[in-house]
């Protein structure tokens, strides 16, 4: 198979394109084209199978529910742009997605709004430190990291283990849910705690920047409990 498509298809699907055999629903479409905004941008092949054998659609109808993905079951609204390509005499819809500034959510059935990402050839679910730190990333960084007790602990668990849960976290720092949401996404935003995302979950390692975070950080005076 030769051209444009064709090479899209010798990738196999990864973190910026995905392969759909074809859309027949807008809420689960808008997941992939959430997912892929708020990443790194993508490609959905549509008419394509998952082991790349094209299989073709009907492009006015799956235009449609691109269509409704993106302006109905999304919030904001996701720039799309839809082309048409015939390949073996088929039509595969290639939809183009870029990286937003914004963050985007998919209006689910349960009239919840549920921000995804893509990682590798998945679409996972935003957990809520990464909602805390996008909302973090309004605002500016301010004064220096300090750190207490908590902090130690968590610095020495990761040293003899290598990385940790949320839940482990909130018990070995006697945190509630709230509380450690909060400071881990001041951990990551600092560079001190790199946050590892897939299909099993979230754990967190020391950071590329904690050595130069805690060059310049501070004991919290306040018992060294920490903020």
């Amino acid at each position: 198979m030769r051209g444009h498509i064709g090479r899209l298809i010798a990738q196999g699907e990864h973190q910026t394109l995905d392969f759909k055999f074809a859309l027949n629903d807008a809420r689960k479409i808008s997941r992939s084209l959430v997912a892929f905004a708020n990443t790194d941008g993508g490609r959905l092949l549509v008419g394509v199978k998952d082991n790349g054998k094209v299989a073709g659609v009907d492009s006015e109808e799956e235009i449609y529910m691109v269509e409704a993905a993106a302006q109905v079951y999304s919030t904001p609204e996701i720039p799309v742009r839809a082309v048409s390509h015939r390949v073996d005499e088929k039509t595969v819809l290639e939809v183009i997605i870029e990286p937003s500034e914004e963050k985007h959510f998919t209006k689910e059935e349960d009239g919840r709004n549920i921000a995804y990402i893509r990682k590798d050839d998945m679409n996972l679910k935003a957990n809520p430190v990464l909602l805390r730190i996008w909302k973090l990333e309004k605002s500016k960084k301010t004064g220096r990291f300090r750190y207490g007790q908590k902090e130690i602990a968590l610095f020495n668990h990761l040293r003899e283990n290598g990385s940790i849960g949320f839940k482990k976290y909130c018990r070995i720092t006697k945190q509630h849910y709230r509380k450690a949401t909060e400071k881990l996404a001041d951990l990551v935003r600092w560079g001190v705690l790199d946050m590892e995302i897939d299909e099993q979950g979230t754990r967190y390692v020391i950071g590329e920047d904690y050595d130069r975070a805690m060059e310049s950080a501070e004991m919290d005076p306040i018992s060294g409990q920490g903020r």
